[in-house]
């Protein structure tokens, strides 16, 4: 009886992911080591490139074979690199997501969804553009992951990132103007009053920091103190615990909070309430978003708007011209303060 390699060699070789599957690796790693990428080390690349050889596997074979398996369905990934305790059900996801599936079910796609945790996980997007399940991808969030989603975004164009947009990046990104929106939560505190600033949030990953980093421009600029870094975690079982601890030890020093989100920003109105400190008569809050739960807290949210209908409509539009052979440039869209009670 022939053995599994025999079986494997004798197995006509289409695409991108039997390559893979023979030579061991990552769809990506093939592709990568096919376009002559120094990340792929001479062993590996050099198997690979005998491999094709072997079974008349060449790369513009490759891209043909990509552009003929049309499936319909756009696959939507969330990484959580810097929280993998984070749920799908977060209330930015799930208003993303619904506007991300009005507008590809619209343009006659369906969506397949997936939650990744990269520590786990390191091929996370090369394994799925290189599923055959897809025609192309969008990644909600830049995460820890940025550097992974620039290697891919090398040899992989159906792709657009919801996050950030940094100077100089290779990959597509629709995103808001973070560091501006912070600009514009840091400026309304100080306008209301607020003195001494805290951030509310996790300074780690990249829309989070701008947002820091743009309050921090500010307090600057003012001659305040520098606004204080209160690392806060999005998953529900730890955010209303570190944000208790939080405000027991900084909470009678602070006049200002900036949340880097509306629901980090709901939950630190519960427990300052909780606490005794009025909003806004002792603190001043603005959150991030502008989700539907900011109209609905106690006092009212005022916080920095990003247009998330508009970013899934830019998301859709840009990654179907990129599956069109288009070449798109990044979107950023511009945040909107929206003054409600708290501040």
């Amino acid at each position: 009886m022939p053995d599994r390699e025999d079986k494997l060699t004798r197995t006509t070789v289409r695409t991108i992911t039997d390559l893979a599957r023979l030579a061991g690796v990552s769809p990506g790693t093939v592709s990568r080591a096919l376009a002559g990428k120094s990340l792929v080390n001479t062993q590996t690349r050099q198997k690979i490139e005998a491999l094709a050889r072997e079974h008349g596997f060449r790369p513009n074979q490759m891209a043909s074979g990509l552009r003929r398996q049309k499936t319909g369905v756009i696959g939507v990934v969330i990484p959580l690199g810097h929280d993998i305790r984070q749920q799908i059900s977060d209330s930015f996801f799930m208003t993303l997501l619904g506007f991300l599936a009005d507008e590809l079910t619209t343009n006659g796609y369906d969506l397949m969804l997936r939650r990744v945790v990269p520590d786990t996980d390191p091929d996370w997007l090369d394994r799925f553009i290189g599923s055959g399940m897809i025609d192309g991808v969008i990644v909600i969030g830049q995460s820890d992951q940025f550097e992974r989603i620039e290697e891919v975004a090398d040899g992989y164009r159906p792709m657009v990132v919801w996050g950030n947009h940094t100077e100089g990046q290779r990959h597509c990104v629709v995103g808001t103007d973070n560091r501006l929106g912070g600009r514009m939560a840091a400026e309304r505190l100080i306008a209301a009053g607020a003195q001494r600033i805290a951030f509310l949030g996790d300074t780690g990953p990249m829309e989070f920091a701008a947002r820091f980093a743009g309050a921090q421009d500010v307090a600057a600029r003012m001659g305040l103190p520098p606004v204080l870094p209160l690392v806060t975690h999005l998953s529900p079982d730890r955010a209303s615990e570190e944000i208790a601890a939080h405000l027991a030890q900084h909470g009678r020093e602070l006049d200002g909070i900036f949340a880097a989100t509306d629901t980090l920003a709901a939950l630190c109105l519960t427990e300052l309430r909780a606490q005794g400190l009025a909003v806004p008569g002792d603190v001043r809050v603005v959150g991030f978003d502008d989700l539907p739960i900011a109209r609905q807290t106690v006092p009212a949210l005022t916080t920095v708007r990003q247009d998330i209908a508009a970013g899934a409509h830019g998301l859709v539009d840009l990654l179907l011209r990129r599956l069109a052979g288009e070449s798109t440039e990044s979107l950023v869209l511009p945040p909107e303060l929206v003054l409600r009670e708290t501040a």
